[in-house]
C-alpha cells in the first residue's frame, strides 16, 4: 500500500457557473503571462523599450501554439487519424497535446516576424525571453497533471502521481510524475540562464542557446522514463533523438557565436537610447532655463551696480570738466589784466 502519492484531479475542467475553465489551457495562459512579464523586465534592463516584448509575443504565441499542436498531431497521428478516431479531435488543443519542439520552432518564426516589424535584433530578443520561456514550460506542465498524462513508469515512491482515468489505454495506478520532474527541471533551467547571463555577459543569442541545451539535457532523461506510446528509432523514442540533435545544435551555436561575436549587444532596440537622450536634452534645456531665471535678479542687481558705477564715473568726468573750465576762466582774466597793464 502506498503511504503517500500526488492525487490527480477528478476532472480537468472547473466550471465557473456555465463557463468551463480547463486546467490545461489555464496553465498555458499563466505561463505565457509569466514569460512576457519576465521577458519585459530583462528587455528593459538591456536597454529596450517597455512593451516591445509583449508586442512581439502577439506574433510568437499564436505561432507557437500552432507549431506545438502540429508537431504533436504529426508525431502522434494515430491518435487522430487511425481507425475509430475522429480527426476533428486534432483541433481540440484544450484536451492536451503540444509538442515543445514545434512550439519553439514556429514560435521563433512568429517572433522573427514581430522583431523584424519592430526593427529589433532577433538574437537579443531571444536572450531576453529565454528564462521566461523555461518558466512558462514549468507552469504549463501542470496542465498535464489536470489531464492525467505525461507520467512515467509505475512506482510506489511518496511523490508518485495517482492515475485514476482509464481513457486512451491508461491503467489506474501510481507512476513517476514526469510532468513534475520536467516542471522542476525547467525552473532550474530558468535560474541557470539568469545566473549565467549575469556572470558571463551572454549576448547574440547565447543565453537562448543555453536554455535550449539545458532543457534538452533534462528532456532526454525525462523522456526516457515515459511509458506512453511513441515512435522509436534504434531503441530510443523520437523525442530522445530530437532532444539530442537540438542539444548538439545549441552547443555548436554557443561555441561559434562566442568566437565570432563575443560580448553582448550594445544596442538591443534602435532608437530607444536616442529617445532617452532626447529626453535628457529636454531636461537639460529645462534646467538651463531655470538656471537663467534664477540668475535674472542677480543679473539685474549687477546691471544696477554697473549703472551706478557708470553714473558715478559720469559725475566724476563732469566735475573734472567743471574744474578745467574754472581754471580756464581764471587764466583768461589774468591774461586780460596783463594786456591792460601793457597798454
Amino acid at each position: 500500500m502506498e503511504l503517500a502519492f500526488i492525487p490527480s484531479p477528478s476532472s480537468g475542467v472547473l466550471y465557473l457557473g456555465p463557463i468551463p475553465l480547463r486546467g490545461y489551457a489555464f496553465c498555458i495562459i499563466i505561463g505565457v503571462f509569466v514569460a512576457v512579464w519576465l521577458g519585459n523586465k530583462r528587455w528593459v534592463a538591456r536597454g529596450g523599450r517597455p512593451g516591445t516584448v509583449a508586442d512581439i509575443a502577439v506574433w510568437a504565441v499564436p505561432f507557437g501554439l500552432i507549431g506545438g499542436r502540429l508537431y504533436h498531431v504529426i508525431t502522434d497521428y494515430q491518435l487522430y487519424f487511425s481507425e475509430g478516431r475522429d480527426w476533428v479531435d486534432a483541433f481540440k488543443i484544450w484536451e492536451g497535446g503540444l509538442g515543445i519542439w514545434g512550439a519553439i520552432a514556429f514560435g521563433a518564426v512568429g517572433a522573427w516576424i514581430g522583431a523584424r516589424r519592430r526593427g529589433v535584433p532577433m538574437p537579443a530578443y531571444a536572450d531576453a525571453v529565454a528564462p521566461g520561456i523555461a518558466l512558462a514550460q514549468a507552469i504549463g506542465r501542470w496542465g498535464n497533471w489536470f489531464n492525467q498524462e505525461l507520467y512515467g513508469k509505475a512506482t510506489d515512491l511518496p511523490w508518485a502521481v495517482e492515475i485514476t482515468s482509464s481513457a486512451d489505454g491508461r491503467v489506474p495506478g501510481t507512476y513517476h510524475p514526469t510532468f513534475l520532474y520536467e516542471s522542476l527541471w525547467c525552473i532550474g533551467v530558468a535560474l541557470l540562464v539568469i545566473w549565467a547571463d549575469r556572470r558571463f555577459n551572454l549576448g547574440h543569442g547565447r543565453a537562448f542557446a543555453l536554455y535550449v541545451a539545458a532543457y534538452c539535457a533534462g528532456r532526454f532523461w525525462i523522456e526516457y522514463m515515459r511509458v506512453d506510446d511513441a515512435h522509436h528509432i534504434l531503441g530510443l523514442r523520437l523525442n530522445n533523438w530530437t532532444a539530442l540533435f537540438v542539444f548538439l545544435l545549441a552547443v555548436v551555436y554557443m561555441v561559434l557565436s562566442a568566437r565570432t561575436r563575443p560580448g553582448r549587444e550594445a544596442v538591443v532596440e534602435p532608437g530607444a537610447e536616442s529617445s532617452d537622450g532626447d529626453a535628457g536634452d529636454d531636461a537639460k534645456g529645462d534646467t538651463d532655463v531655470l538656471s537663467k531665471d534664477s540668475k535674472d535678479p542677480e543679473d539685474s542687481g549687477d546691471s544696477g551696480d554697473s549703472g551706478g558705477d557708470k553714473g558715478a564715473g559720469d559725475d566724476k568726468h563732469a566735475g573734472d570738466d567743471g574744474a578745467v573750465e574754472d581754471e580756464k576762466s581764471v587764466q583768461d582774466v589774468k591774461d586780460g589784466a596783463d594786456s591792460a597793464k601793457k597798454g
